[in-house]
């Protein structure tokens, strides 16, 4: 597997830091990745809005929470098991963070793109 053994608790623990609320109890480690990524592209996708709508303050929030997310997602990868692929996506959180950071809506939708990729794949083995 690509996210650690001890994933259920620590991912459910940094989900809780930006705000799961109750989608997380219970949850499986498969699926509590699949809520961030689905509150990662729905945070990228704010960000986008705000940022056309002139909302510079909603945009900054929504990519926070993005970077976040992202965080989470790059502490949790299990590089013993996961090999290469942890490793790739690794990489894959670093640069939708670098995209992220430059804040244009272009940068954030690519990084978006980069995302949901990795989602829909993830959506798919579960």
């Amino acid at each position: 597997m690509f996210y650690g053994q001890g994933y259920a608790g620590s991912a459910t623990r940094r989900y809780a830091a930006v705000h799961a609320g109750s989608r997380t109890d219970g949850a499986s480690p498969h699926a509590l990745v699949k809520i961030l990524f689905d509150e990662l592209t729905f945070a990228m996708d704010a960000a986008v809005v705000a940022e056309r709508q002139g909302d510079r303050a909603k945009a900054t929030e929504k990519s926070s929470r993005a970077l976040t997310i992202l965080h989470a997602l790059e502490s949790s990868l299990d590089f013993e098991q996961g090999g290469d692929i942890a490793l790739g996506l690794a990489q894959i959180y670093r640069q939708a963070r670098r995209l992220l950071i430059a804040g244009t809506p272009d940068d954030v939708t690519q990084a978006r793109a980069m995302i949901a990729e990795i989602a829909e794949a993830w959506a798919q083995i579960g």
